[in-house]
């Protein structure tokens, strides 16, 4: 049978876990890139290299945000289109997302790397901060063909119906990285340069692998040699699915740009350091949230598409309470242990320590609601609605974060910039809540409409029957 025939006949819980425990359980392990190079800089370097990975970030997102504009707005059309029953049109997406994947990676690898250190300047590296994020971001900048094209095409794994072989793409890649970055950093001594190199080797290996699944022949949508020709309609089709959340990851890059000019005001290179440390524990609090995203998308754009609006919105339900749990839970261990996660980047600099403690309380005071407002922007793109996806995806980030950031430091100056955060989150949450009770009721209405055409049909069966 067809793997993705599961999509539209499996109950849905257990097709919910099913692609999401593996997503989330990648997107865990794709999160501790980040993660595990400033908990070894931290502790190897010391805060200036915490606080030189934390000024390259937004360089880091640009690269993730050109990942998921293709590689998630295509695996959507995919899911859509298989749901459809036309295999060939969603084969054809797919060849023009490989070869996006790769040329795009490619150009901004080169433009990075021509304008490094005025890119670096320009995002606030102080003339201390400038060699440490100079050496790790070069190398980064290197392999981002290898880390935008393994990101973007594990997308379609999933949506295959192949999650574990998925979760095992970023898995490979993040042991890889774990076991590199204490020899790099610490047993030969390379510093920033070594927690680089070990990033872009793992990202090798997983682009290999990401390769390897679709070349072998095992997968139900294939690369095509006819296929890597770029078409302009499907290039705008993608642009237009994946359109939410490359605005996501520009608007967080944008985001950690203006944090980062604040932080250096107020609070100096400290206090982008703490900030560094909070938004790498934060990103691992909202990086299952993600995970489940990337579970329920195939199953809700494959349900749409086959009109079968029931299951959809069970699979929309049941990942806003999961998405819940996980956020509530990440909330709690903040709250109770936040000196503990601190800590775990750098045990040695108490003025990092303590401004560290109240920044991640502060700025996680709303964590609870991320994981509804995060789910229901999904929502919007699985079905096919990405303007509604980006209005809410941008919602916290640009329409509200962004003014917050640059008008509160005016008037409570350090405080104002770790304040920021949980009224954003606690607006925006509101703003998705409208925006997803009319949608439901949209829902409703279709299926009420489909189930009548169901009977209607049934009804006529009889009739021929009858004669």
């Amino acid at each position: 049978m067809d793997s993705t025939r599961q999509l539209g006949e499996d109950k849905i819980s257990k097709l919910l876990l099913k692609f999401s425990i593996p997503a989330i359980v990648g997107m865990l392990v794709n999160a501790l890139y980040n993660v595990v190079d400033r908990i070894f800089i931290g502790n190897g370097v010391g805060s200036l290299g915490i606080a030189g990975i934390t000024v390259s970030f937004p360089v880091m997102l640009v690269i993730m945000a050109f990942s998921m504009l293709v590689g998630v707005g295509a695996n959507a059309l995919v899911a859509i289109r298989l749901g459809e029953q036309r295999k060939e049109e969603a084969e054809l997406i797919f060849g023009n997302a490989v070869v996006l994947l790769i040329g795009i990676s490619t150009i901004i690898s080169i433009t990075g790397l021509v304008l490094l250190d005025p890119i670096l300047e320009l995002l606030g590296a102080s003339k201390e901060v400038l060699p440490y994020a100079r050496a790790y971001l070069r190398i980064i900048l290197i392999g981002t063909v290898f880390q935008s094209t393994s990101m973007g095409m594990n997308n379609f794994i999933r949506s295959d119906g192949n999650p574990k072989m998925a979760m095992n793409t970023m898995l490979i890649g993040a042991v890889i990285n774990t076991i590199f970055d204490p020899i790099f950093i610490f047993g030969f001594g390379w510093g920033m340069e070594g927690a680089a190199l070990a990033t872009i080797m793992s990202q090798f290996v997983s682009f290999i692998w990401v390769f390897s699944y679709f070349l072998r022949g095992k997968s139900t949508i294939k690369i095509r040699r006819k296929n890597l020709r770029l078409e302009l309609r499907i290039i705008g089709s993608i642009f237009a699915m994946g359109f939410a959340p490359f605005l996501m990851q520009i608007a967080a890059s944008l985001l950690n740009f203006i944090m980062n000019k604040s932080l250096v005001q107020y609070g100096g290179d400290i206090a982008i350091s703490a900030m560094g440390i909070v938004n790498s524990i934060l990103t691992l609090m909202i990086m299952p949230l993600f995970g489940i995203n990337q579970g329920s998308q195939p199953i809700i754009g494959y349900n749409y598409g086959a009109r079968q609006f029931n299951r959809v919105k069970e699979t929309y339900k049941l990942a806003v309470i999961i998405a819940t749990i996980i956020t509530t839970f990440g909330f709690i261990i903040i709250q109770v242990f936040p000196g503990f996660l601190i800590k775990l980047f750098n045990n040695t600099e108490p003025e990092l320590i303590s401004f560290g403690i109240i920044a991640l309380r502060r700025f996680t005071l709303f964590l609870p609601l991320i994981g509804f407002q995060i789910v229901s922007s999904n929502y919007f793109q699985a079905i096919g609605k990405p303007t509604h996806s980006a209005l809410l995806s941008l919602s916290r980030q640009v329409l509200i974060l962004i003014p917050l950031l640059l008008i509160l430091p005016n008037f409570m100056g350090l405080e104002g910039v770790i304040t920021a955060g949980p009224i954003a989150d606690f607006l925006a949450s509101m703003i998705t809540g409208v925006f997803i009770y009319f949608e439901l009721q949209s829902l409703m209405k279709k299926e009420v409409e489909n189930s009548n055409k169901e009977d209607s049909f049934k009804k006529n069966d009889e009739i021929l029957k009858d004669f």
